[in-house]
């Protein structure tokens, strides 16, 4: 692509993100919002009737809710990994994506921050989870896993946040002029005053890359202290040192897909193909075909273990999964999990995206049920059999997981139309390569 053309592609982004709100974006917006009150009428009926209209019961103690929490924060590792390690790596492909991953990854933590406090019960009593100067003598359990949690989401959407921002500092400077009205303010405060000169460019990359460094360790603390929920404890099929990398990896496998399954429409509805091209899709689907085998390495290498040596609670937890009354979730995760990503072995399949689309969804599935697989699974099988009972979500469970979902597109949506989607000041430096390997739009190249 042209320099002229790159150029030409940023003004193009610049006047999609200042025009206004076209039908089909408008009708999803409210279709988002709608589901955001569907899910705030069910938490407020929650609060009011208590944790008795949900299916969590003895000795089922966790559920959807905290399925939805490593949900949440496993999408929101995709941002990290796109945005701050290629970045560091210098991996051009990363342009025309990472911003798109950097809002989803702090809409994500948004989102998953919310099931802490839904699954409290008593939400009102969630700041005694937060480290403020103790004047009332709260008896905090800093061995607690939720306490931990508190620290790595908080930290995570802290960097995260601050990491979108500065990176969006030019961006809003380039669409303050020709903005008016409330729309001026806005990308006025958003650009802090930029000018565009040279000291402010010197340290604006010496300030992004230090949060790209700084942002880097957390793919790996966050979704392991997450893990860490489970390893921790002393119940077949959670208490494994395997957890960590396992989470890390199917965290990274479920932001990927989720990038896909947001960016493969967004290059449609807003005329980016040439921008957004078949090799951007390529390489993002190698990393989901990476991480597929990954974490279809962990699925083998657990259910090994388990097998190597004479008969265990953990082998009896794992035969329990596979082939209990909730055996159709467990295979339906072995195949959204680790079958269909196998296609992407062909570049053909790669490259095209009414393949890829299907593939992405399927994953985010896939992740979905092996989070409440590993959760409610091995709560339901029992020590002792009298115990034993299959969990079955209640309808408020499932408005208020709806209501996440609406929470998450709102924002997203709100983002795309307010925010360039892609960064415009770094397809202006682009096209300062024009003709270099840092045009990946073609699919030649």
């Amino acid at each position: 692509m042209s320099a002229p053309a790159e150029i030409r592609k940023a003004q193009a982004l610049a006047v999609a993100v200042q025009s206004r709100l076209g039908l089909g974006h408008l009708l999803l917006l409210l279709l988002s919002f709608a589901a955001v009150l569907v899910g705030a009428y069910a938490w407020a009926w929650q609060i009011r009737h208590g944790m008795v209209g949900t299916g969590l019961m003895r000795p089922v103690a966790w559920g959807v809710y905290i399925t939805n929490f490593v949900f949440w924060v496993g999408i929101a590792h995709s941002g990290t990994l796109i945005s701050a390690i290629l970045f560091l790596f210098r991996a051009r492909f990363r342009t025309a994506v990472y911003r798109v991953a950097e809002a989803m990854t702090v809409f994500g933590v948004m989102t998953a921050g919310l099931f802490p406090i839904i699954h409290l019960g008593r939400p009102w009593f969630a700041y005694w989870l937060f480290p403020y100067p103790n004047q009332r003598h709260l008896w905090v359990n800093f061995r607690s896993p939720l306490l931990w949690d508190v620290f790595a989401v908080s930290t995570y959407f802290i960097i995260s946040a601050t990491f979108l921002f500065v990176g969006m500092v030019p961006d809003a400077a380039a669409l303050r002029g020709p903005a008016k009205g409330w729309r001026r303010t806005l990308y006025s405060l958003l650009s802090v005053g930029w000018r565009g000169t040279t000291g402010e460019w010197r340290h604006f990359t010496r300030a992004y890359l230090f949060f790209a460094a700084l942002a880097t360790p957390l793919v790996i603390s966050v979704h392991s202290v997450v893990s860490w929920d489970f390893a921790v404890a002393m119940l077949p099929g959670w208490h494994s040192t395997l957890f960590p990398p396992y989470f890390v990896a199917g965290a990274i496998f479920s932001g990927v897909a989720m990038v896909v399954t947001l960016l493969v429409p967004l290059r449609k509805a807003l005329g980016l193909e040439d921008v957004i091209g078949p090799r951007h899709l390529d390489m993002l689907g190698r990393v989901i075909l990476l991480t597929s085998l990954i974490v279809t390495y962990a699925y083998i290498l657990e259910f090994s273990l388990a097998f190597w040596g004479p008969p265990s609670a953990e082998r009896a937890t794992l035969i329990y999964r596979a082939t209990g009354p909730t055996a159709w979730q467990f295979w339906i995760m072995i195949a959204g999990n680790s079958v269909v990503p196998l296609l992407l072995f062909a570049p053909r399949i790669r490259r095209s995206p009414a393949a890829l689309l299907p593939i992405a969804v399927g994953v985010n599935v896939g992740m979905w049920l092996e989070r409440f697989v590993i959760i409610t699974a091995s709560l339901a099988n029992d020590r002792l059999p009298y115990l034993r009972r299959v969990y079955h979500p209640r309808p408020v469970e499932w408005a208020i997981t709806v209501g996440a979902f609406g929470w998450f597109f709102f924002w997203f949506l709100l983002f795309v139309k307010l925010l360039p989607a892609i960064s415009i000041s770094e397809l202006k430096e682009e096209a300062g390569h024009a003709g270099t390997p840092a045009q990946m739009g073609r699919s030649g190249d």
